[in-house]
């Protein structure tokens, strides 16, 4: 289940990154008293009362232009309707009621959201009277905390998950055998166009599976007598036309999409070549430990130009260090061409995330590598690994015991992992690695 979303909005130096801080119960976000410090948006996991959610911290605005308001807090605001269940709306004590502050409380009363009224920085109980007077924002009672001294967190947090949906909205049954495939990447590289492509051929049969709010519909099709479940990010980013910022909250998003998959296809675009954001999703589809393929879109712009192919060449070997593993496709969703071979692949990959190695198989390998590659030893110490086991798939995870397992360094344990891809497979799969003391 997708954790509920609680996002903290309010203009600069109202004590927003210090309540994030305090909430998730470690400095995580910068504080600083220089407006608009919060530059990179954070969210983190926090827990109360046994009740997860993922907290934002979406930043003030530090005033540019002529248009304050619409420039700055309204975009931030917005943004922030659009992607939470819970907005925090915080104010501060001790300037009381600016214009800021009441352009946001007309944005909040004009939306449908849930929204908590807290006000700052109320120290003391003289200040928690004055915090009063927030009630002519029409928001409800104002809810007094002290973000810096901890008081009234514990009301607040309690009040925050009281209103919080704990309901388990209707999931598509995971066991049911269909591949869950999801379909990410930045905007405008053909995510849409591929997800279409797929629905428009007559075999397929389709209906919809009802999803969360934020993801109204996943699609199932059924390819080559196999059940898939797209799950497709390219309706989500209409909510966030608005320029800035959105690269955050796309990311956030395709944190919640890869919890619902098996297989994430990431899509980046021929004719932009291979981008620092497309890199960012293929390495958190990897630490989500979820199956990945690289899909390369509107091959058909290059291929017909040879040296674009070796363009692309060459940057895939420069810059896929360490995920020699991720099968890459090219594709053209337009024409079609390759868009059914990503199916393929992810069911493939979907079967290898769910191979289970035996023992037997596994120690035999592991005999091997110790007669033809020790370890080099570390601290006089010669390190030995003993034996291996499985020890659980989807993903797969491996536990090695050895006499020293915190001396193990990092290239024998990427050794490990290519003599296992070797030997056994996994392509597209991520692994897991786990050293123990025999």
């Amino acid at each position: 289940m997708t954790k509920p979303t609680v996002a903290i909005v309010g203009r600069p130096n109202v004590g927003k990154s210090t309540l994030f801080n305090r909430i998730i119960r470690r400095r995580e976000a910068i504080v600083d008293g220089t407006p608009g410090i919060t530059r990179d948006r954070k969210s983190a996991e926090a827990e109360w009362e046994g009740v997860s959610f993922t907290l934002m911290d979406t930043g003030g605005y530090v005033p540019r232009g002529s248009d304050v308001i619409e420039d700055g807090v309204t975009r931030q605001v917005r943004l922030a309707m659009a992607e939470s269940d819970l907005i925090v709306f915080l104010a501060d004590c001790t300037s009381g009621i600016t214009d800021v502050d009441g352009e946001v409380a007309r944005l909040l009363r004009k939306s449908e959201k849930q929204t908590l009224l807290v006000v700052n920085k109320a120290d003391t109980p003289n200040r928690e009277l004055e915090a009063a007077e927030f009630v002519r924002l029409g928001l409800g009672e104002p809810i007094p905390v002290s973000a810096l001294r901890g008081r009234g967190i514990g009301d607040l947090l309690s009040l925050i998950v009281s209103r919080l949906d704990h309901d388990i909205p209707p999931q598509e049954d995971e066991e049911d055998g269909a591949v869950r495939l999801a379909v990410i990447g930045r905007p405008n590289v053909g995510k849409s166009t591929f997800v279409n492509t797929m629905l428009g051929e007559e075999r397929m049969l389709v209906t919809e599976i009802p999803g969360t709010t934020r993801d109204p519909v996943d699609v199932r099709i059924r390819f080559e007598d196999e059940d898939f479940v797209l799950i497709d990010t390219a309706g989500m980013r209409r909510r966030s036309r608005i320029k800035e910022n959105v690269e955050y909250y796309s990311t956030l998003r395709t944190h919640r999409v890869l919890e619902k998959c098996d297989v994430a296809c990431v899509f980046a675009d021929a004719d932009d070549g291979l981008t620092q954001q497309d890199l960012r999703v293929l390495r958190e589809t990897i630490d989500a430990k979820k199956g990945v393929v690289l899909v390369v879109n509107k091959w058909d712009l290059v291929e017909e130009e040879g040296e674009r192919v070796m363009e692309w060449e060459q940057m895939l070997e420069n810059r896929l260090h360490g995920m020699a593993y991720v099968p890459i496709l090219f594709v053209s969703c337009i024409t079609a061409s390759g868009v059914e071979e990503a199916l393929r692949m992810a069911r493939r990959i979907r079967d290898e995330r769910e191979k289970r190695i035996p023992s037997a198989a596994l120690n035999r390998l592991i005999e091997e590598l110790n007669r033809t590659y020790q370890p080099p030893a570390v601290q006089g110490k010669r390190i030995r690994v003993l034996y291996a086991t499985q020890a659980g798939v989807r993903p797969p995870r491996f536990v090695f015991f050895s006499n020293f397992p915190h001396l193990v360094k990092d290239n024998y344990k990427r050794f490990l992992e290519h003599r296992i891809r070797e030997e056994f497979g996994f392509e597209g799969v991520p692994l897991t690695l786990v050293f123990k003391k025999k």
